[in-house]
């Protein structure tokens, strides 16, 4: 079922199956009445193909201001790829968000020694506790740790969709 569209709602674009996999985890621990405004889509096929999808979705923005994307994507080890995809967002930065696994989600799988639903849930149940971020969390795993940033600018613009009525962040 996809989002209503004339409404508030997060557009997820993986880059792979495993980041599609996280979302779509992350995705079934949302309340039930709100998932429907948290919509994953299929693997995009690489970093660099994420963009592609941001590029061509330029449209869908413009169309529906109340669209929110979220692009999970593999740092690979590569500290500089955050502000690469920034810069290449342009008009929407504000509304653009790039969060992933600082190498790639199978090394965080191994390292957690869990499967990708377990982890999903958990960034998930995290954030509608405000507590993305906070040691001892699988948001704070060295990993995960480089998107704490993006996460502080991202909270204010999806919590109240995802999370309506959750305390707000700290």
């Amino acid at each position: 079922m996809s989002a209503n569209k004339e409404q508030p709602h997060v557009l997820v674009i993986p880059e792979d199956d495993a980041c599609r996999q996280l979302a779509a985890a992350f995705q079934r621990h949302l309340p039930e009445s709100n998932s429907r405004q948290f919509q994953v889509q299929p693997p995009s096929g690489g970093w660099r193909k994420v963009l592609d999808s941001v590029r061509k979705d330029t449209a869908g923005l413009k169309r529906f201001p109340c669209r929110l994307l979220v692009l999970v994507i593999d740092f690979d080890n590569d500290r500089e790829r955050h502000k690469t995809v920034r810069e290449a967002i342009g008009e929407f930065e504000d509304r653009v968000f790039v969060i992933g696994v600082l190498s790639e989600p199978e090394e965080l799988k191994r390292s957690l020694g869990k499967r990708y639903g377990e982890i999903g849930e958990a960034l998930a149940r995290e954030c509608s506790e405000c507590r993305d971020g906070a040691p001892g969390t699988i948001w704070s795993d060295p990993l995960l740790a480089h998107n704490a940033p993006e996460l502080q600018r991202m909270s204010p613009a999806v919590r109240p969709i995802l999370f309506p009525g959750e305390p707000a962040a700290q």
